[in-house]
């Protein structure tokens, strides 16, 4: 397969027709998967806020004073508002706000970005990713695949990673469920997420900082003769680690 980074794209503000912009820079073919950053499908949607765009409650000053305590930084309680307001849940409170985000996602600070806002203070995530992919997707010559990919840190490992938020015109996982291996085993739980990767690739062209390439295609790849089906993210009573946290106490 080959995958490129689409040149030129000029700084995105709200109301920017993103689908428009990405086809007059490349020739899309329907069987490209075209993977965009969700920091360009926030601001074509006007997902840039100020700091005084939040006023923070009383369990916002709660967590920005328990943090600053814990950091000796200062802690803004109308970012704590923020992230409460783009939250399901909060997983952890310290020494970091682990969240869950109203779409299913687990990540730090709900997502909020506070880098490359020219003109604002923080950039919040789409509201629902899979309906930015799926309009992204209707606005794209050919109508090919489109995810909506972030980067966020990894349990256990140092770095980030780019990862799947939304995703339409293909399954998120492979499902290799009933298939034999090469020694005529039936597997029984491998189900390979290839939005995620094909996320991860993508960001090996686009990069990080000040790079300006938000969006990359994918081509010629296929996801083959195999089941698939949209599972990605675990729901609470399936998932232990979360169960865990809810016990956890710093």
């Amino acid at each position: 397969m080959e995958v490129f980074a689409v040149p030129d794209l000029p700084e995105i503000t709200a109301g920017d027709d993103l689908a428009a912009l990405i086809d007059q820079r490349v020739d899309l073919r329907p069987t490209d998967v075209v993977c965009v950053a969700s920091t360009v499908v926030s601001k074509a949607e006007g997902r840039a806020y100020d700091m005084s765009d939040f006023e923070a409650g009383q369990r916002a000053r709660a967590i920005a004073r328990r943090l600053s305590g814990i950091t000796g930084e200062d802690k803004d309680p109308r970012f704590a508002q923020a992230v409460l307001d783009e939250s399901e849940e909060l997983l952890m409170t310290a020494p970091f706000l682990l969240t869950a985000t109203r779409f299913g996602h687990i990540t730090v600070n709900a997502g909020i970005d506070r880098s490359n806002v020219p003109g604002s203070d923080l950039l919040l995530l789409p509201e629902d990713p899979s309906a930015s992919a799926a309009a992204l997707r209707e606005g794209l010559s050919g109508s090919p695949p489109v995810v909506v990919t972030d980067t966020s840190g990894r349990p256990f490992r140092h770095g980030q990673r780019a990862v799947a938020l939304g995703w339409d015109g293909m399954w998120a996982n492979r499902d290799w469920r009933g298939e034999p291996d090469r020694d005529g085993r039936e597997l029984g739980v491998t189900v390979q997420s290839v939005v995620d990767e094909l996320a991860g690739t993508a960001n090996l062209v686009t990069g990080e900082g000040d790079g300006g390439t938000p969006v990359a295609v994918v081509r010629e790849w296929e996801f083959g003769d195999h089941d698939g089906h949209d599972m990605l993210f675990r729901d609470a009573e399936t998932d232990f680690v979360r169960q865990a946290l809810r016990q956890w106490s710093y």
